[in-house]
């Protein structure tokens, strides 16, 4: 005679340092059926999103987290019954070789078609590249692993297409407006909803305007753009105040807490502030001949490398001169440490906010390899498929808010990194040429570096060594 045993799976350790993680959404209930390597729930890391497969099959007993619940590596996450497992039902991590799935983990005789449809929409998006698969448990694209999601919520009426969603914060964030993907127009690559879209669709809904409008889509590859680009952050709800109370205090406003990305953010900013002493240095650039340069290499079909790429040929040649900026401070050791290459990070707008992924090994790609490589980065960060190395890696960062529409800043440095240069709009402004008044394409550069490895001297020199070949692409470009 079989015996049920409570078998609790502990939340794993996520990699990459991290000790916590916030519960986005529970993909299962408790008295599901589950398999072994189902996806059980998405985590949100500092990092990413991540999907959770149980190590277990049987039946869902408790789930010990609710949403939006930040909890410890290493805390319960949730217990399977199961039949025969270990009598004294121990609290373990993942275990290999566990016993197959159960009758119902397939949907079964209780699956409804409706749930069906949901199950094959959600492989839709899969193969469309939605959702990270924890490393070490997920399943493969081609894995039969029966996965069930909860029913969710029915939604505004909808037609059948397939919806491409890539992050599971944007399926949150429609899920908890009551709206139905199917219902948004998407903007992003290749058809897929973005976190703007459902933002916008809300709004419009909210409105009582009907369906959603696509939006303007994110400004290219992190290329720079003339004028004021679009605004693809969006903007966080702002608490709403309480009316005062007659003859008393106001009460306070609502409590927004922090995301693990958020957290994660705000102690490198904070200990940026605390350790570097840094300094800013900026310049106007006129970026006329290098925006003709580019018009020029265009060609039918093939748009050629963006002003973005040859401005970060240009960066990676001015470290090779000056290699004490492309560095790291051993503060114990009293050391500066420069590293063999260069790892050029890139200032990108994700959907769980600002990160720097790094172009691996950037100074020893050609200017076609090295826009490829740009374009690749930019486009995973932005959908949140970052690898944890790329995000770690950066040994100096290019920042382009430009196309925030904005001229200027002085930057935060990306702690261990030493320096961080940032572009401005590419805009039309007179200028004096050869004693004449002409209208030319003008950029800012802000740098901020660490002074206690360098100087003001070398600071300006890297900072002209950039201008000056931006100011004059052509040679700078043959020599590359």
């Amino acid at each position: 005679m079989s015996t049920l045993t409570g078998q609790t799976f502990l939340l794993p350790d996520l990699g990459e340092g991290l000790t916590e993680a916030s519960v986005v959404q529970w993909l299962v209930a408790e008295g599901d059926v589950v398999g072994v390597d189902q996806a059980v729930a998405e985590v949100e890391t500092a990092k990413s999103v991540v999907e959770v497969p149980s190590p277990y099959a049987g039946r869902v007993g408790e789930l010990h987290a609710a949403e939006g619940e930040t909890i410890e590596v290493g805390r319960p996450l949730i217990t399977i019954v199961t039949e025969g497992g270990a009598a004294d039902g121990t609290p373990a991590g993942p275990a290999a070789g566990t016993a197959g799935v159960g009758p119902d983990a397939t949907g079964g005789a209780d699956g409804e078609p409706a749930a069906r449809r949901e199950a094959e929409t959600y492989r839709e998006e899969e193969r469309a590249g939605s959702g990270n698969v924890l490393v070490g448990y997920g399943t493969t694209s081609t894995s039969g692993s029966g996965r069930r999601r909860r029913p969710r919520r029915p939604g505004p009426p909808a037609d059948d297409r397939p919806v491409k969603v890539i992050s599971p914060i944007v399926r949150r964030l429609a899920r908890e407006a009551g709206l139905d993907l199917r219902s948004v127009r998407p903007t992003g690559a290749g058809g897929v909803v973005t976190r703007s879209d459902v933002l916008a669709a809300v709004a419009v809904a909210r409105s009582g305007a009907g369906v959603a409008v696509a939006g303007g889509a994110p400004a290219g590859t992190g290329d720079l753009v003339p004028g004021r680009g679009p605004d693809t952050t969006p903007t966080p709800s702002a608490p709403t105040p309480s009316a005062p109370t007659p003859g008393g205090p106001a009460r306070a406003g609502r409590r927004i807490p922090l995301t693990g990305f958020q957290r994660a953010a705000s102690a490198v900013l904070t200990r940026s502030r605390r350790e570097i002493p840094e300094a800013t240095v900026w310049v106007d650039v006129d970026a006329t001949a290098l925006w003709e340069l580019r018009e020029a290499a265009r060609l039918p079909g093939d748009d050629g490398p963006g002003l973005m790429t040859y401005v970060a040929r240009f960066v990676v040649e001015a470290l090779r001169r000056y290699p004490v900026l492309n560095a790291r401070l051993d503060v114990e050791r009293g050391e500066i440490v420069v590293p063999d290459r260069v790892d050029l990070g890139l200032a990108v707008q994700g959907e769980h906010g600002l990160v720097a992924p790094a172009v691996l090994g950037a100074d020893g790609l050609s200017t076609a390899q090295l826009d490829a490589a740009i374009r690749d980065v930019v486009e995973r960060a932005r959908a949140g498929r970052s690898t944890p190395e790329e995000l770690a890696a950066g040994t100096f960062t290019l920042n382009n808010y430009g196309g925030l529409g904005v001229d200027g800043s002085a930057p935060i440095i990306n702690h261990p990194q030493v320096a961080m240069l940032g572009l401005g709009r590419v805009i039309e402004r007179p200028w004096v040429v050869d004693g004449a008044i002409l209208p030319r394409r003008i950029t800012q550069l802000s740098f901020v570096f660490d002074h206690r490895v360098c100087d003001g001297v070398t600071a300006a020199a890297f900072l002209r060594t950039v201008a000056d070949a931006i100011e004059h692409p052509l040679p700078a470009v043959v020599r590359l």
